[in-house]
């Protein structure tokens, strides 16, 4: 009975270190970089909700803005319709009009991130920036 006991505080100690770790995260990412990009991308979906063609991208845009300003402890997922006719459409609209540049942008600052050992778990919310860049309609941000 003691086992079971010293198994769950263990386990609980490490949801609490995972957990302390990402809000740590966070807080550092947001401070070196994180809030002016999703401000970028903040200011970039009102400027296409302007318009009613560019409502469906500007809440792609949200989407990205609101991983650029808390990605740790996030994760990407494809919808089982993301192959609908609609969200190719609007994927290769998006890839045409800029998400190449900003997927690309990511992936470079990605690659910066990843020659140092502290930057890694930068590099890989970048990287994982640079896929929902690239093709953000079918995917959702979820929390893990």
């Amino acid at each position: 009975m003691t086992e079971s006991f010293q198994g769950r505080c263990q386990s609980a100690q490490t949801f609490i270190n995972f957990a302390s770790m990402r809000i740590l995260g966070n807080i550092i990412w947001l401070i070196f970089g994180g809030l002016i990009t999703a401000f970028e991308y903040l200011v970039s979906s009102i400027l296409m909700m302007i318009t009613i063609v560019g409502i469906p991208f500007g809440i792609q845009t949200l989407k990205l803005a609101g991983l650029a300003l808390w990605p740790f402890g996030k994760q990407v997922v494809t919808h089982d319709r993301s192959n609908g006719c609609l969200y190719i459409i609007f994927n290769v609209i998006w890839i045409l009009v800029g998400g190449i540049w900003i997927s690309l942008t990511h992936l470079l600052f990605g690659a910066l991130l990843f020659i140092t050992i502290i930057g890694i778990p930068f590099a890989k919310q970048h990287f994982k920036m640079a896929s929902l860049a690239l093709t953000p309609f079918g995917k959702d941000i979820v929390s893990r």
